[in-house]
């Protein structure tokens, strides 16, 4: 995997503080860690805690912007954002085949096997998605873990609305 840095796109974070109704204070300071030292009153912890809730399904929310992308590949996209092993599996045909970087997994339990060890826990943001006959490919954003990530280019192949063929390679 290339060396990354964290990332928090501008969009994102725009978006998230719109949607928690933020327009308090210098964006300049990260919010305090659970557990800080810092003291607070009581009533704006209860205000953090409420904007961390709606920033954490803000960002969650705009990974599911593009209502126009194939709905089998938003399967996966949105399973990957609800962090739902099985979602993810289901999006698949039980013959699927799915090819990340040169290796190569078949059918539900080698995807499943892959997702949960791979895939499951990190953070996927659709950066454009191009249509195609048979599916879509989505220039994506994915970072495992949550933090750090890559550019990657997701081919997916749609047969009866489930993935039948998908093709992960860096961008």
């Amino acid at each position: 995997m290339p060396s990354t840095r964290p990332l928090i796109p501008a969009l994102a974070l725009s978006a998230a503080l719109l949607l928690a109704g933020c327009s308090e204070g210098s964006s300049d300071q990260p919010d305090s860690p659970s557990g800080s030292t810092q003291q607070a009153a009581a009533p704006d912890k209860d205000a953090k805690d409420t904007k961390d809730t709606k920033d954490s399904k803000a960002t969650k929310d705009e990974n599911r912007k593009d209502e126009g992308v194939e709905p089998a590949a938003q399967a996966y996209v949105d399973a990957v954002a609800d962090e739902d092993l099985e979602g993810l599996v289901d999006a698949f045909h039980s013959d699927a085949q799915l090819t990340d970087v040169g290796r190569k997994f078949n059918g539900h339990d080698e995807i499943r096997d892959w997702a949960r060890n791979e895939v499951i826990g990190g953070k996927l943001t659709v950066l454009k998605d191009t249509p195609q006959s048979n599916g879509t490919t989505l220039l994506v954003r994915f970072a495992p873990g949550g933090t750090g990530g890559f550019e990657a280019n997701y081919e997916f192949q749609v047969r009866d609305g489930r993935i039948a063929k998908l093709n992960l390679q860096y961008a």
